[in-house]
């Protein structure tokens, strides 16, 4: 997750190293996820939830801090994790910092409840000005360029979700009645 330092000698600087992060997929029972357009951009800018992974916290527990700091979140049940660490760079004029980019682990998780379970505003000034529900293939298409292929590879990992989410595959048992 840190920068590779430039061979001795070379004069050029250490790589900034990138930022830790979370990603999340969150699925309804339609199999649609949901994206946000960015407040402080005033051009489309959708994305899904993510944040930075706080020290000693895991990514799980940030995944599910991020899911109700930025958007409300209290409710959602992890259905599975991306098998791979994804980066991306940040560009020029993008606000960086000490990092050169994100590394984020992603989630796919399913929230069962209403629409009404969200609340842009719940902890902070928000980071979302609206949001839909669309597909991933749609979250791909929409989100910023620089972090395209970053998508494309968590709607990959999580390509078979969807249908196995309409089809019923993550309902929950019913209790005993007898």
């Amino acid at each position: 997750m840190t920068g590779t330092p430039a061979p001795s000698g070379t004069g050029v600087a250490v790589t900034r190293p990138y930022r830790p992060c979370v990603g999340i997929a969150l699925f309804n029972l339609r199999g649609l996820v949901w994206v946000g357009q960015r407040a402080e951009w005033d051009r489309p800018a959708w994305q899904m939830p993510q944040g930075g992974i706080d020290p000693g916290e895991t990514p799980a527990a940030a995944a599910r801090r991020e899911l109700h700091e930025e958007i409300g979140l209290l409710d959602a049940e992890i259905l599975a994790e991306a098998p791979d660490w994804y980066s991306y760079d940040f560009p020029r004029g993008v606000k960086r910092g000490r990092h050169r980019g994100q590394t984020q682990r992603w989630f796919a998780m399913l929230h069962r409840g209403g629409d009404d379970a969200f609340d842009l505003a719940a902890h902070h000034a928000p980071e979302f000005s609206e949001w839909r529900w669309v597909s991933l293939g749609e979250a791909v298409a929409l989100v910023v360029p620089f972090k395209q292929p970053v998508y494309a590879a968590v709607a990959e990992a999580f390509a078979d979700l969807p249908a196995a989410i309409r089809d019923g595959a993550f309902r929950k048992a019913l209790p005993d009645s007898g």
